[in-house]
């Protein structure tokens, strides 16, 4: 595949749009629309309880409350590592002694760059940050047999809370 012609239609907050004329055969050309994003980590906290926090956040893109694991944006050229140690603070009061990466995915790469970087949160005691001024998060602990039945009655339903779920359960033999 050869790029003819790209160029940024949108740069917003969160992510850019990319337009891109790409040639996929001799002659043949496409036109695809690119979400550019600069990455983000998603966690999988587990207390000493063995307890997995959640959290219930409105999600207006789907405008639903939807239960899921703790998450954020990166900001531009942060250390994954460093950002889910905020977004833990941030969204759940905790900061983790142990953090273990667990698995790096691609959310949609039809059409987005975003990257999502996993992690086993551990040693959970407290350290809150303000929550970013556009949230409203309600904190839920769920014992592993609670939040795997959560998963089968479909109310988790993010793709990158199932897929850090799936590496932490691999991890930790759930």
């Amino acid at each position: 595949m050869k790029v003819l012609k790209s160029e940024t239609a949108f740069t917003g907050r969160a992510f850019s749009i990319r337009l891109d004329t790409v040639e996929y055969a001799p002659g043949k050309t496409h036109r695809m629309e690119i979400v550019e994003h600069s990455g983000a980590v998603t966690m999988v906290p587990v207390d000493e309880k063995g307890h997995v926090w959640f959290i219930r956040q409105y999600r207006h893109s789907v405008g639903e409350t939807i239960l899921e694991l703790p998450a954020g944006t990166l900001h531009t050229s942060e250390d994954p590592a460093v950002g889910a140690q905020r977004e833990l603070q941030e969204e759940i009061g905790m900061q983790a002694a142990r953090l273990e990466h667990i698995s790096t995915f691609f959310l949609a790469p039809g059409y987005s760059t975003e990257k999502m970087y996993a992690y086993l949160a551990t040693e959970l005691s407290p350290a809150p940050l303000p929550q970013d001024a556009d949230e409203q998060i309600e904190v839920v602990k769920l014992s592993v047999a609670e939040a795997m039945a959560a998963v089968d009655r479909g109310e988790v339903r993010d793709a990158k809370s199932l897929a850090a779920l799936l590496a932490a359960g691999r991890r930790l033999g759930w």
